[in-house]
């Protein structure tokens, strides 16, 4: 691991690291954001949305301050393999900055865009040797892209012990931002997408949260592609837990989320605290 970056802020370090990824098969690059007491503290991993980078979290969101307050630190990957020879699309939902955090099957793009791989299994094993984080008090939780990736994630892995969502993309059948992933990443093979899609994974579930929190804003330009109350109502159905926020006046980015962000991180302390 190399050290990119390193800042002081809220009385702990904000840095980014870059390592060769074996399972994306190209540089990584990781935010971390270390309290000053951070051994055995408890640990987020934060999942961005289509577009970013690990740097519009950590410059964006204003986490910081909460997460010191609390003593809890934060992990935020990249959304997508980049660089030479690893492929990319003019479209802004295909390619760079739209891993989808998924595992990719069709060439050429299942190469490097292991996405679901890395955040699930290379990246939690790297953190767990490099840092002094509790091994148990970990939860996970996004933003569009990342707040589907942070709920499907965590219905599968019983790594996450709590989940909360900005503005997810909850149907990766239904949503526009999903399709030509679905034909490039998956070559339109349904039950490959039902393994990541989140109303498909709640409705076939066992695991079952205390709760799923979820924020999004009424005046989000996609608010139809993110299919939340379809989400509402099959965790209805199948007895999950939510609690969602509808917030008038509030659109799909940044400033969104600068506003709830420490909502969220306060939900997240008071459930694993009590995780063992």
């Amino acid at each position: 691991m190399e050290l990119v970056e390193k800042h002081r802020s809220h009385n702990g370090s904000q840095e980014v690291y870059k390592h060769l990824s074996d399972t994306t098969n190209c540089n990584m690059q990781f935010a971390v954001y270390l309290p000053d007491n951070s051994k055995d503290c408890p640990l987020l991993y934060f999942l961005s949305g289509i577009t970013c980078t690990e740097q519009n979290f950590i410059q964006k969101s204003g986490f910081q301050q909460f997460a010191s307050k609390h003593q809890v630190a934060v992990v935020v990957p990249d959304t997508s393999p980049r660089g030479e020879g690893v492929p990319d699309n003019e479209d802004y939902k295909l390619g760079y900055g739209a891993g989808f955090y998924l595992n990719a099957t069709r060439e050429p793009w299942s190469r490097n865009y292991k996405m679901y791989d890395y955040i699930t299994k290379e990246l939690p094993e790297l953190i767990s040797n490099k840092f002094e984080f509790s091994k148990s008090k970990i939860g996970i939780f996004g933003h569009s892209m990342g707040g589907g990736g942070a709920i499907q994630c965590a219905l599968k892995n019983d790594l996450y012990k709590s989940v909360s969502a900005f503005s997810p993309i909850c149907s990766l059948h239904n949503s526009t931002f999903a399709k030509d992933m679905f034909s490039n990443y998956l070559d339109n093979n349904l039950d490959e997408l039902n393994t990541y899609d989140p109303l498909t994974l709640i409705k076939n579930s066992k695991k079952k949260f205390e709760s799923i929190k979820i924020d999004v804003g009424l005046s989000d330009d996609f608010l139809k592609d993110l299919c939340i109350d379809d989400f509402i109502k099959v965790c209805d159905e199948t007895g999950q837990k939510l609690l969602v926020t509808k917030h008038p006046g509030y659109d799909h980015g940044y400033y969104f989320i600068n506003s709830f962000i420490e909502d969220h991180i306060n939900y997240h302390v008071l459930i694993l605290k009590n995780v063992d």
